[in-house]
């Protein structure tokens, strides 16, 4: 029994298919998890084509895809889902930020309408299921994986999640901008006592600064929060394009030097975590 996970993308704000982005990856926010057979996305950036591709190989018939928000870079993966193409294949989508804007069915549909894309969404022949929650609420997945969410500080809104199963507890915390000298008690409500979180660290404490108002944090932030709340382990993610490979180097030997439970995330990463 345990959780196994997963970061097919872990870039933010626009993908990076750069000789200088190789090394920690260019691929937008996609996360999966894996719950004793049961199958969860986090974001649909473009991370999210490379997993369609595994799980077709793995013969992955069926999974639930949670949505942080819909900015370009969570949702561009989604049209290259293979999967979804499957009339053999099973997808609940759910959102937590949209319902007041008709729903996140009706948003991924315009994102996939003409003249933004050749093929809509009702091409595909997967049977897929949309659901629109609001803030704080909580809801059981495959009546097993207990989900607790929370709004977060970003423009348009987003969602963060907790997902608990088996005594784990796997935190999913993107895209969210602090206050300084404020820690956000809807992140330390959903982290505390958490045995991963992935937060949002797009920028250092030094150019937090100049990018006040853009929607994203600190992983130096991510640490406090951690600390603060009891977690046990996080992991620096939604990294800044700007941070090429050898920007991302000199910031991992910071990172392990401030906080020895911390890692930074790169495409292809994965975890393995047990009560």
């Amino acid at each position: 029994m345990g959780c196994w996970v997963k970061f097919w993308g872990v870039r933010g704000s626009v993908p990076c298919p750069s000789p200088d982005h190789v090394v920690y990856g260019g691929n937008t926010s996609c996360v999966e998890v894996v719950l004793d057979g049961r199958h969860i996305i986090l974001d649909a950036g473009t991370g999210l084509r490379l997993l369609g591709k595994s799980w077709l190989a793995r013969g992955i018939t069926q999974g639930t895809l949670l949505m942080t928000h819909t900015h370009w870079d969570h949702i561009i993966g989604f049209p290259f889902f293979a999967p979804a193409y499957r009339a053999d294949f099973s997808l609940d989508i759910m959102a937590g930020h949209v319902s007041h804007n008709g729903g996140i069915r009706r948003l991924f549909s315009t994102s996939m309408a003409d003249p933004m894309f050749p093929v809509p969404l009702d091409s595909m022949n997967s049977r897929m299921t949309f659901r629109d929650f609001q803030p704080w609420d909580t809801f059981v997945l495959e009546d097993a994986v207990h989900v607790a969410t929370a709004p977060l500080n970003h423009p348009n809104g987003a969602t963060g999640y907790r997902l608990e199963y088996a005594g784990l507890a796997i935190c999913y915390i993107t895209d969210t901008e602090h206050v300084p000298n404020q820690p956000d008690r809807n992140v330390l409500h959903l982290i505390e006592g958490a045995d991963l979180v992935i937060y949002d660290s797009t920028y250092t404490d030094e150019e937090f600064g100049a990018k006040i108002g853009w929607g994203h944090s600190t992983w130096q932030e991510g640490i406090r929060l951690c600390r603060m709340a009891g977690a046990k382990r996080l992991a620096v993610f939604h990294h800044e394009p700007e941070h090429d490979d050898a920007f991302m180097g000199r910031l991992e030997d910071e990172v392990r030097q401030r906080w020895t439970h911390a890692l930074v995330a790169r495409d292809g990463m994965e975890l393995t975590l047990r009560p």
